[in-house]
């Protein structure tokens, strides 16, 4: 499992993500499209996970629950009566309470859940693990509280993945490691743990085109989505060539 440079102070590092906006309100507005473009797909992997193992929850706990927009979109599509979120980021967690059916968020420290054992039916960590120095210990506390948890990371150990500029933006965006799906299995396990149920998605085309402004960039966009999509029903290969983003429902063993 490739790791990438460390991040000394990880909550001043996401307290300026979301700070993004101060100076440039266009920035604000753009980074908040661009971040409700990616919930849809993990709101409906989450579903879709819950789906196949025939699980309704009645409450969920987003941890790293970002600004709230997964949340969102589940409590649109009346995927639970109560969902709440847990956030390192006090920008972020203040984000949370305008969302529509959703309960608000607590801030929390990144190591301990501010939530009794098995208070929470499902939890979500959705683009976060790759984010924290110790996956299974972020997990393994999920679990706790959580009766089920659904994982979602970038599987960034492929070839692509690997070439500087990748990894210099990586790094930028706060990825400290680069999975395989061998890694998540392992550190599943380490969570004590295991993968009831997966998906691989290539992402939809909307984030392939979201920074296209050209017809030129739009056309680009629109072939490497096309590519990707057939590169990702034959996963071997695609996944040694691709980054695609990795779904995993996760029980108790």
């Amino acid at each position: 499992m490739p790791k990438l440079e460390p991040i000394d102070d990880l909550k001043g590092f996401y307290e300026d993500c979301y700070a993004v906006g101060d100076a440039d309100p266009g920035d604000a507005e753009r980074y908040g499209r661009w971040r409700a473009v990616g919930a849809q797909s993990k709101a409906d992997h989450v579903m879709t996970l819950c789906r196949r193992a025939g699980l309704a929850p009645a409450s969920v706990l987003d941890v790293g629950c970002g600004d709230g927009v997964v949340l969102e979109r589940l409590a649109a599509a009346g995927f639970a009566p109560r969902l709440r979120g847990c956030e390192l980021s006090a920008r972020a967690a203040a984000m949370v309470a305008g969302r529509a059916g959703v309960e608000g968020a607590d801030v929390y420290d990144g190591e301990h859940l501010p939530h009794p054992d098995g208070a929470f039916d499902l939890g979500i960590l959705s683009h976060v693990l790759e984010h924290v120095p110790e996956p299974a210990a972020v997990l393994r506390e999920t679990a706790r509280v959580c009766r089920d948890v659904v994982i979602e990371v970038p599987l960034e150990d492929n070839r692509s993945a690997r070439r500087p500029e990748k990894r210099a933006h990586a790094h930028e965006i706060g990825h400290l490691h680069a999975f395989s799906r061998s890694d998540v299995r392992a550190f599943v396990e380490a969570a004590g743990l295991r993968v009831d149920g997966e998906l691989i998605d290539p992402l939809p085309r909307e984030m392939h085109a979201f920074f296209a402004a050209t017809p030129r960039e739009r056309a680009t966009a629109d072939a490497k989505w096309l590519m990707r999509r057939g590169l990702a029903v034959v996963p071997p290969v695609g996944l040694r060539l691709m980054t695609v983003h990795f779904a995993a429902l996760c029980r108790p063993r």
